[in-house]
């Protein structure tokens, strides 16, 4: 290629637009989003006693604890998706979900009988919810994974893994509109099992898809 030809192309090139990695995130958050409540509406309904339960803390609060980690989780993924070292003390933010749920776990410990502790934990739909929160949370994974495609992670598999928590965040929000289970150590077994399993599988495929 000639140099006038090459001086050319980088002109061109530089004209294109470029567009900012945390608005294909943001895209990719409200499609998955979008998507994740159709698959709720097709396949769930909410609970037949959703008027009642909105004048319950337990129901309030573990909507708050599953909204709390979509909503860290996605101010952290920005920072995830670019090449620059991720300065440690942003990571803290992580922890308000956790610190919220613990908090619940330590009320319920101490308010409940030592002997009513198994059954609340049990509940009455673990195993639904293991497999319903990774199922909610197909669709938007995907969608932030091909937004992450857009960037350029320095850590493939700790973007993945947040990507991860955001949809399990999501997802546990939707699955929680439906699931009559309230209890905080249900809520800090299977949704944490059931999120995780989502973190686990996103972080694997970042590894893989997000190199560069």
């Amino acid at each position: 290629m000639k140099t006038e030809d090459l001086i050319r192309a980088l002109a061109a090139d530089s004209m294109q637009p470029t567009i900012p990695v945390g608005r294909h995130l943001l895209r990719g958050f409200l499609a998955g989003a979008v998507l994740a409540v159709v698959v709720f509406t097709l396949t769930l309904q909410a609970r037949s006693d959703l008027s009642k339960a909105l004048r319950s803390p337990a129901f309030i609060y573990k909507l708050v604890v599953a909204a709390s980690l979509a909503v860290t989780a996605g101010c952290f993924l920005s920072e995830c998706a670019r090449p620059l070292p991720i300065r440690g003390g942003r990571r803290t933010i992580l922890l308000v979900a956790p610190v919220l749920l613990a908090f619940a776990v330590a009320v319920e410990l101490y308010v409940q009988p030592a002997g009513l502790w198994l059954s609340r934990l049990v509940g009455q739909n673990a195993t639904h919810c293991l497999w319903q929160i990774p199922f909610l949370a197909t669709a938007p994974a995907l969608c932030l994974l091909v937004a992450l495609l857009h960037g350029a992670p320095g850590r493939p598999a700790l973007a993945g893994a947040v990507a991860g928590l955001v949809s399990g965040g999501l997802a546990a929000l939707l699955y929680g509109l439906s699931c009559p289970d309230d209890s905080p150590l249900f809520v800090a077994t299977w949704y944490t099992i059931a999120i995780g399993a989502v973190a686990g599988a996103m972080a694997f495929a970042g590894a893989r898809l997000l190199r560069w």
